[in-house]
């Protein structure tokens, strides 16, 4: 059925009901017209959670790669899943933690108004990662602070946010020891060791790298030590001016994977701050802040044989490819490699009784007793593989005790392994 009302009747309806019509056709009163400008005596409201920047999608790639590695996949805690985004001036400042270990970092942008949320730290590096290259990005959060678009051409995301308000901050605390060091410096201090460090968690002191200072042949040393029962690790650097006292301090293994990541550029310097609960690394715009492992690093130093008395000097490419090549047969359960030493010569021997058996003849200087002695051959690999010079020396005693391996390069660094029964 269909009703004919009188025009005049009609549009005295349509009046009536003009304020509350959600028609974009019909213009609003002055208080309901969004961003238009309001009417006398009204003023706008403006969020004090709105954040609009601009910045280059290259820039702000590098910048999430560095700080999303720190976000756990799976988190109990949501705002832990979230990277901290605060613009101000002509930067965005990101952080990530895992409330034991958080990083900073600043990156240049175009700053419309400055603000702070949180948003999916994973989530937001695979869509920066997905854009275009050379492509600008536009972050703005709405009115509310509840969500934040992504806008780069024409693709457009919107992401859940977190208040800034509830993401933890791990750099409260004072440091009682600064100083700086060369970047080649802590990159080798890490590179000689980390491989060493041990993955067993109930051993957690064992867990990371050990910092201290130490006289060493009439001179103040930067070391760093690592081991895991089975092998351990052992290089030196000069100390730098205000390392001195420094408390010996055990950086944890994801830390040291995080910073081992970020000391490529020789030319840096780094600024290293220490306490006994913290340590923290400045490197350019980069501020790497972690707790450190609550327990007592052993005794190394006993561990160090001072008695072996035969030289094995072998070259090291050779060696380490010889090794490869015989434990390709070895099981993944025994990974042991003999070496046979006689005068000159050296025999390496796997056997493997699933699968046959391997071996190799390499021409070595060694001029003492006959000697045979087991390793682990992904050890012995381990090690070679960090040696910066062509030859290396073995100093070893006899097939049951711990054998001495240095670089004939003269860096300060040493690694002693353990033997395996063959």
């Amino acid at each position: 059925m269909t009703i004919l009302c009188p025009a005049p009747l009609a549009l005295a309806i349509v009046r009536l009901f003009l304020p509350f019509c959600p028609s974009t056709s019909i213009r609003r009163l002055p208080e309901f017209q969004g961003n238009a400008a309001p009417a006398s005596g009204v003023q706008a409201v403006e969020s004090d959670t709105s954040m609009r920047i601009t910045l280059e999608r290259s820039n702000l790639l590098k910048s999430l790669n560095h700080v999303h590695r720190v976000v756990e996949r799976r988190n109990t805690i949501p705002i832990l899943s979230n990277v901290l985004l605060r613009s101000d001036g002509a930067s965005l400042d990101m952080k990530a933690t895992d409330l034991d270990l958080e990083i900073t970092e600043a990156t240049p942008a175009q700053v419309e108004q400055a603000g702070a949320t949180t948003v999916p730290a994973h989530l937001l590096y695979d869509i920066v990662r997905k854009l275009s290259d050379g492509s600008e990005v536009a972050l703005a959060t709405n009115a509310d602070g509840s969500s934040m678009t992504v806008t780069s051409g024409r693709s457009k995301f919107s992401l859940q946010c977190l208040p800034q308000s509830d993401f933890p901050d791990l750099t409260a605390g004072s440091f009682s020891h600064t100083f700086r060091l060369k970047a080649t410096d802590l990159k080798m201090l890490i590179d000689r060791t980390q491989f060493a460090i041990s993955t067993e968690e109930t051993r957690y002191y064992l867990n990371g790298i050990f910092i201290h200072t130490i006289e060493s042949n009439g001179a103040l040393k930067l070391r760093a030590v690592a081991t895991d029962g089975h092998r351990l690790a052992r290089a030196d650097v000069e100390a730098p001016s205000g390392s001195e006292g420094m408390p010996g301090i055990i950086i944890p293994r994801k830390t040291v994977g995080e910073l081992q990541k970020l000391v490529d550029n020789p030319e840096l310097v780094v600024t290293v701050e220490v306490s006994d609960a913290k340590i923290r690394f400045t490197i350019g715009s980069i501020v790497l802040t972690s707790k450190l492992i609550d327990g007592t690093f052993p005794d190394y130093q006993r561990v160090i044989p001072t008695n072996n008395d035969k030289e094995l000097k072998i070259d090291c490419q050779s060696f380490a490819q010889a090794v490869d090549r015989v434990s390709t047969i070895s099981s993944e359960r025994g990974r042991a490699v003999k070496l046979a030493l006689g005068e000159g010569q050296l025999t390496l021997t796997v056997n493997n009784p699933d699968s046959g058996s391997a071996t190799e003849e390499l021409a070595v200087g060694y001029d003492n007793d006959p000697l045979e002695i087991g390793f682990n051959a992904k050890y012995l690999l381990d090690i070679t593989s960090q040696l910066s010079g062509t030859e290396a020396v073995f100093m070893l005693a006899d097939p049951g005790s711990p054998t001495l391996v240095r670089d004939l390069a003269g860096d300060d660094a040493l690694y002693v392994l353990m033997p395996m029964r063959v």
